[in-house]
Formats: structure tokens, C-alpha cells, sequence
């Protein structure tokens, strides 16, 4: 949970910075941001400084410098609270985050008529008309209201799977395009696969198949091969894998980067899967029919 908090001067901003601390907040302030790159110049702390230091850093590093510069400080699973924030540019940043709430503090609710640009945009108003045991109060049911609905969304199980995925292409050692496939079943990964050589043989990437290497160097030219690639595609990889396991890949659902070509399409329907869901569009309209006739579904993921 990342709460903002704006308002004019004596509003109390400071003070529910304080509360929210004793509530196990972390504390940021742009201000102190400001400070620390003044120590490490050796300049004296002054207002005058201040406004200078700021200046010359949004001139160099963007008017959301000191946003990017809060947000490297936060880790997971913990709460902060940020003030000092004056600039559009500050607020777009930090409003990209699911997990912010720019809440303002005011003395009266009547004083919105001067409010500048962040402080009209804020979420919650907070009101600071009290005593300041009614004050906590207020900022504790604050976070209580808004604790839970101040969370990162997490991807549904397709995007989820296909995340996976990609990361699995990372390990192909091909010299064609990576791709990664994953098989599943019950929302479980049964098996990976990435594309490149079979165990044992040279990798593709240091010249291990004649055929990639003869077309990277420009002898001949793609789709026109007198010769056979020696690599494994990534849903060959998964299939074979999973039989080497001794694991049953029949009425499992196939994740793949690509959609699958004509070859690749032939071992899937006779591995009993029974969906293959893509993330990109590979031109094989055979391997795509193939799939349609024995009843694999197949879809592109969105």
C-alpha cells in the first residue's frame, strides 16, 4: 500500500505521516530526497539550495525524477507513505501503480478553491477539523478501508501460464527464433520445452546445426532447405519431455509462444492434448487445419 499525501501548509500532512508510521508505514519524503543529493554535493541545506538542486534535476533527469527516485526504495509486501510531492509529472508516475492512493489533508473542506493541481486530484479527502485522537482514528480507518483493494491484480491462468512460457523460451539455444511451450493439466505444469539440439549434441547457437548456421550466414535462404535442421521446436520438446518422465499428457492444455507448425501440430493430437493456446500467430496453415479436424482447440491469446 502506497499513500500519497498532499494539502497546503499546516494541514497536517506531517502529522498522519507520523501516524501511518506508528502503523508500520515507511517513510519517504521528496524533500529529504532533495537533501540527501545536496550531502552528497557538500552544499549547505537551505530553502534556496532546495529549490535549485530541484531544478537542476528535473532539467537533467525529467520533472519525474523524484517520483522514480521514491519508487526505487519501495520493496514488496511493504506500506509507505510519500509527501512532498508538487508536480503532475510526479503524480502520473505513481498513479501508473495499483497499489497508490493520493489522499488529501485539509482543515476545512471549504478551502478546495486554492487547491493546485495534485491536491484537486486526490482520491480521499482526510479531514483535520479535530482533536488529534480523532484525527488517528481517521487515518486508521483509512487504511482499513482501503488495505485490500490497493493490490496488484494478478494475471488470470492463460496469462499466468503464458508468462511462464516466455521465460522458458529464454533457455532455447537455437538460432531461429526462441520460443517456449508448457504443458498443463489441473492448472499444474506437467513439462517445458524450449526450442534447440536434442541432450548431448552441440548447441544450435555454436554452430551445432549445419542448417541454421548456413542460413544466418547467408548461404541459403529461409523456408528453402536442401537439408534437415537438427533442433527440437519448443511443443516437441514439452511432449517428449513429459514422456521421459513418464507423465500422461492426455486432456492437458498446451501453452505455446507460437502456434504450433504442421509437425509440431501431429504430435500434439497424438499426445491426447486437447487445447493449444499461443501467444503469436506462426503462418502454418496445415499444422493449424490438422489441429481443427482432430478436434485440438486452438486460440490466440489476447
Amino acid at each position: 500500500m502506497l499513500i500519497g499525501l498532499v494539502g497546503h501548509p499546516s494541514s497536517g500532512k506531517r502529522t498522519v505521516a507520523e501516524m501511518l508510521q506508528k502503523m508500520g508505514f515507511y517513510y519517504i519524503s521528496f524533500s529529504d530526497i532533495l537533501t540527501e543529493e545536496l550531502t552528497k554535493k557538500g552544499m549547505p541545506i537551505t530553502e534556496e539550495n532546495l529549490t535549485k538542486i530541484k531544478e537542476e534535476l528535473i532539467s537533467r533527469q525529467g520533472a519525474d525524477y523524484l517520483a522514480k527516485k521514491a519508487v526505487e526504495q519501495l520493496k514488496d509486501g511493504e506500506n509507505y507513505v510519500l509527501t512532498a510531492m508538487t508536480l503532475p509529472e510526479e503524480l502520473n508516475l505513481l498513479e501508473k501503480r495499483e497499489d497508490f492512493l493520493l489522499v488529501k489533508i485539509t482543515k476545512s473542506i471549504k478551502d478546495n478553491q486554492n487547491d493546485y493541481s495534485i491536491i484537486s486530484q486526490a482520491k480521499v479527502v482526510l479531514l483535520n477539523n479535530s482533536t488529534k485522537e480523532k484525527l488517528s482514528e481517521k487515518v486508521e480507518k483509512l487504511v482499513k478501508d482501503w488495505l485490500f483493494k490497493l493490490q496488484d491484480s494478478r494475471p488470470d491462468w492463460d496469462h499466468y501460464f503464458m508468462n511462464i512460457a516466455e521465460q522458458v523460451k529464454m533457455r532455447c539455444n537455437c538460432l531461429s527464433a526462441k520460443k517456449g511451450a508448457i504443458i498443463v493439466k489441473d492448472k499444474m505444469i506437467l513439462s517445458t520445452g524450449y526450442n534447440g539440439t536434442p541432450k548431448g549434441i552441440k548447441h544450435c547457437t555454436e554452430g551445432g546445426c549445419p542448417r541454421c548456421t548456413s542460413r544466418h550466414l547467408g548461404k541459403i535462404k529461409s523456408g528453402v532447405y536442401s537439408e534437415p535442421c537438427i533442433c527440437v521446436h519448443s511443443e516437441e520438446n514439452a511432449i517428449i519431455q513429459a514422456a521421459y518422465n513418464g507423465t500422461s499428457t492426455k486432456g492437458s492444455i498446451m501453452y505455446t509462444t507460437f502456434t504450433p507448425c504442421t509437425n509440431c501440430a501431429k504430435m500434439i493430437i497424438n499426445a491426447g492434448i486437447v487445447e493449444v493456446i499461443a501467444k503469436v500467430a506462426y503462418p502454418d496453415d496445415i499444422g493449424t487445419q490438422l489441429l481443427k479436424e482432430a478436434g485440438v482447440k486452438l486460440r490466440v491469446l489476447r
